[in-house]
């Protein structure tokens, strides 16, 4: 029997860079889904204001395989 997976979007920040809103991201996510295989960044955006960057925004694709 053949494997399916599903991907979901998710959006993770944090103050510190994008590698830490990446982490932030995939913990979370596996705190509800199981099976997670890969995530790949969508997007990636910052925060500013008055000229610095206060935020790190990503938004991931999640994949995991689906319970048989």
């Amino acid at each position: 029997m053949g494997t399916v997976a599903r991907v979901t979007e998710i959006s993770a920040m944090s103050p510190n860079s994008f590698d830490d809103a990446i982490k932030v991201g995939v913990e979370r996510a596996n705190q509800t889904l199981r099976n997670i295989t890969s995530a790949w960044v969508k997007e990636q955006r910052v925060d500013i204001s008055e000229g610095a960057i206060v935020s790190y925004q990503v938004n991931l694709m999640v994949t995991f395989v689906l319970d048989d």
